[in-house]
């Protein structure tokens, strides 16, 4: 079968290949100012609901704020869709278009909605913007913090504009790794997890996904260990730890899949010699 593009299509992906992120940046700044920001500390009981237990939680800022990007993101890029966290929750088969052909744009409307719902700062606006499986460009909007990363495949990371490197943990240096929490693991994925409690090795709950991803791109964090796929909390970070120099491995050594099917628990770390050792771990675990 053959792949038909548009001009506006093509011309867009180009545009967004070459550097150009400033429209995809307003779009996720704009929805955070009008539908997250003014929600932060100000939330009633009612606005907010649990999914699938008190730590899977959606609220009206979740919901508003995909909306607001969905409309804004397919106007930047007519004939793409969206996969967005609350999207696919009301409708499973949403998920399927990260197989398809057209361009995807991959919506966490706020990673860290834990955070959030406790007026924590810790949560984040995570897009990513991918085509045939294959990840194109990221962008992690962190609006109580004011920090905006950005990463382009073939171009690099970028934090408010300046770029980041994740370099490597030091020689002998103690890893610290955010982990999954256990309400989200398997009794497999539990013994797994294990692997990490020994010496050398400092294993921690995560908080939000897109900022551990963010702390790994600027050499804050060493690793993460994580037990779930849904592309929407790891496409936007997977992206751009890879363009800051990182690396990332399924339990069998394979790269994540955004399409789903990974061997889990994954690792994705500051370079590739620690997400192999991360990966040796948990193989032993």
């Amino acid at each position: 079968m053959t792949e038909r593009r548009t001009t506006g299509e093509t011309d867009f992906l180009a545009h967004v290949l070459a550097g150009g992120t400033t429209e995809v940046e307003e779009a996720v700044r704009k929805a955070a100012a009008a539908e997250i920001m003014p929600r932060f500390r100000q939330l009633d009981a009612d606005d907010i609901v649990e999914k699938n237990g008190p730590h899977d939680l959606v609220t009206v800022a979740d919901r508003a704020a995909e909306a607001h990007l969905t409309a804004s993101l397919t106007a930047l890029l007519p004939g793409s869709v969206v996969v967005g966290e609350e999207a696919v929750h009301a409708d499973p088969t949403v998920y399927e278009a990260l197989k398809g052909d057209a361009p995807v744009w991959i919506v966490d409307p706020v990673d860290g909605t834990r955070q959030f719902v406790h007026g924590d700062s810790g949560f984040c606006t995570l897009v990513a913007l991918a085509r045939g499986g294959e990840l194109l460009a990221s962008w992690t909007y962190a609006p109580a913090l004011d920090e905006l990363a950005v990463a382009v495949r073939g171009l690099g990371a970028t934090l408010n504009g300046t770029p980041i490197r994740s370099g490597a943990p030091a020689p002998g240096a103690v890893l610290e790794v955010a982990t999954s929490h256990p309400d989200y693991t398997t009794p497999d994925q539990k013994r797994a997890l294990l692997g990490l409690r020994t010496e050398g090795v400092a294993p921690r709950p995560c908080g939000s996904a897109g900022l551990e991803y963010l702390a790994i791109a600027r050499g804050e964090l060493d690793a993460v260990a994580f037990s779930w796929e849904y592309a929407w909390d790891h496409a936007a970070g997977l992206l751009l730890v890879a363009e800051a120099g990182g690396a990332d491995l399924t339990l069998t050594g394979e790269p994540f899949r955004i399409t789903g099917g990974n061997a889990l628990p994954f690792t994705a770390a500051r370079d590739a010699a620690t997400a192999a050792r991360v990966r040796s771990l948990l193989g032993a675990g």
